[in-house]
């Protein structure tokens, strides 16, 4: 027997078991085991001269199912539709009335290819001056057999835990499935160079006879690190400075913490503090050297804590009452704070009151806290608000016309909270089965689709603890549909639609005319006799004559029975019935 047999979750397992006796199939016994996680064997099939069966008390008979082939010295267990839990030791145990027992033995491995693997960076800047290694980002896989593993990288550089400057935390955990899905937290000191690094995550996992390998997305964090040199110099005027002119000093650092830059003249006074420092009215006393000084104006960290929503998650609020939330984020620095709904700013401040609510107020509101001094960094936190209520449809328009035999959908759109349940009823009270619904942020959407065989009612009826409301609908059923051709407009194509239809019209008429004509000569037509002879032909008013014209006007004419000619600008009329 092979050693192992390997196959992915879901496919078929054949393991196969090879013996030589001279008993022939007739005079050997063979049994299929299991070896249990308890390391028990366990009986799964027995096959003797006279009898063949699985044991009923093996969990998965009805996925087995066991071949032989007497002949060649075979027999082959084969498992449809693996799972996790399949995979185990099998034993194969052959006993020959002559030649003894033999024994075979396979394992059979069970895979799953994981999901693609996901990576999340830190929103909020990571300061230089940290003392701990502050956290970088989280990889993520999910629903894998065996268990995935996860390496980070920084650039082409893989990382790993050495206690110092690197930290990466990983946790599994197993899903009600059996499969794995792994965790890893990468957290890291930062230097300055680490604002152009790219960071992600390469997992591996197995597949049968291989290994195999892919990756997350790149991220890069953002680093705040402070200034280490400073540049100075006269942006204006420009040349030889003389007497009565203003000067302006620009000053600048290379970090991008805030931070205080001081400009001082002779290492005594100072001028001023900022970017731009303005002289007015220079004398020759303001000749000297310009010194200018960075200081930081923060503390040698800088964060911003996670933003907390209170009430946290959801709320539910009757129509009419009032809620208050707040929204605070910790941080070192300066906060601004704004709340959107639907991607728009509806509101500014760390707290913010919904008075007299409707249902215009139910939604997602999202908080963003963000630092004025530092761009990019900012936090946010989610409130959703749930207005309860009863039922109320949205206008719509009830009344519908459709053409026979088709099918047309009905929307009942209704706002509400708890969600509202839907029906669809006849005047008659038969339920329409068909509806499907679906629960939006304002309550519920349901669809009913009927086909149009004659007119019909149907009543949308939502439904919660706190009421009910009900729309109309009546669907008119169109037997016919009346097309209108301007025969002056039609263009090239219109007028061969035309003239298609016109041939057949005119070839249809003229085999009538032929069995018509058969049949009265033949006098079986309006009880004549065939013996009357006919002496008078048809009178030309009794003709008809079809005749189409087309020119480079794109203009076509129809003649009438008598040879009068329609005008160009009338309408040629179609009864589709």
């Amino acid at each position: 027997m092979e050693d192992r047999v390997e196959v992915f979750r879901g496919d078929k397992a054949q393991i196969t078991c090879l013996f030589k006796s001279g008993d022939g199939i007739g005079g050997i016994t063979i049994q299929w085991l299991y070896v249990t996680r308890l390391r028990e064997k366990q009986p799964i099939y027995y096959q003797d001269a006279t009898t063949k069966y699985i044991e009923s008390s093996f969990p998965y008979k009805d996925r087995i199912n066991v071949t032989d082939n007497g002949a060649r010295g075979e027999t082959v267990l084969t498992i449809n539709d693996v799972q996790i839990r399949d995979e185990m030791e099998f034993i194969c145990l052959v006993r020959s009335l002559t030649e003894g027992t033999g024994e075979g033995r396979t394992k059979l491995k069970v895979f799953e290819k994981p999901e693609r693997p996901t990576i999340e960076g830190m929103e909020t800047g990571i300061s230089v001056n940290e003392k701990t290694p502050p956290k970088i980002g989280v990889c993520e896989v999910k629903n894998g057999f065996p268990k995935p593993n996860i390496t980070w990288y920084r650039n082409t550089t893989p990382l790993h835990d050495d206690g110092d400057g690197v930290s990466v935390k990983s946790s599994s955990t197993v899903e009600s499935s059996g499969l794995f899905s792994v965790r890893s937290e990468l957290s890291m000191k930062v230097t300055k160079e680490d604002k152009n690094a790219k960071f992600y995550c390469e997992v591996s996992y197995f597949v049968p006879g291989a290994t195999r390998m892919t990756e997350t997305n790149r991220i890069n964090i953002t680093v705040y690190y402070p200034s280490t040199a400073v540049d100075v110099w006269v942006d204006s005027p420009k040349g030889k400075i003389k007497e009565g002119d203003s000067i302006v000093f620009h000053c600048r650092g290379n970090g991008n913490t805030p931070s205080l830059l001081t400009l001082s003249h002779n290492n005594g006074d100072v001028l001023g503090d900022g970017n731009i420092v303005v002289l007015e009215n220079v004398s020759r006393q303001h000749s000297g050297v310009y010194k200018l000084i960075v200081n930081c104006k923060e503390p040698a960290w800088i964060y911003l804590d996670p933003a907390v929503v209170k009430p946290e998650d959801t709320v539910v609020v009757a129509q009419g009452e009032a809620v208050t939330a707040t929204c605070n984020a910790l941080s070192s620095l300066q906060t601004n704070t704004a709340w959107f709904k639907n991607g728009e700013e509806v509101f500014t401040g760390h707290t913010v009151t919904l008075k007299d609510v409707t249902f215009d107020n139910t939604g997602t509101y999202t908080c963003v806290v963000t630092v004025p001094e530092i761009e990019g960094m900012e936090t946010s936190g989610t409130l959703d608000v749930r207005v309860a209520g009863p039922p109320k449809i949205m206008e719509q328009d009830t009344e519908i016309t459709a053409a026979f035999d088709t099918m047309v959908e009905l929307s009942c759109h209704v706002r509400g909270f708890p969600p509202p349940s839907v029906t669809w009823n006849s005047p008659d009270g038969e339920v329409f089965k068909m509806a499907s619904q679906k629960e939006t942020e304002e309550g519920v959407e349901s669809v009913l689709s009927v086909k149009v065989i004659s007119d019909i009612t149907a009543l949308c009826r939502a439904s919660n603890k706190y009421g009910t409301d009900s729309v109309t609908f009546n669907i008119k059923a169109s037997e016919s549909l009346l097309l209108v051709f301007p025969v002056s407009t039609l263009g090239v194509c219109g007028s061969g639609v035309i003239i298609a239809v016109v041939i057949i019209c005119i070839l249809l008429l003229a085999i009538l005319g032929s069995v018509l004509y058969f049949l009265y000569k033949k006098g079986k037509l309006c009880g004549r006799s065939g013996k009357q002879d006919i002496t008078k032909g048809k009178s030309n008013k009794e003709n008809i004559v079809v005749e189409m014209k087309s020119d480079n006007t794109e203009e076509a004419t129809l003649l009438g029975v008598n040879g009068e000619k329609q005008p160009a600008s009338e309408q040629v009329n179609f009864l589709i019935l």
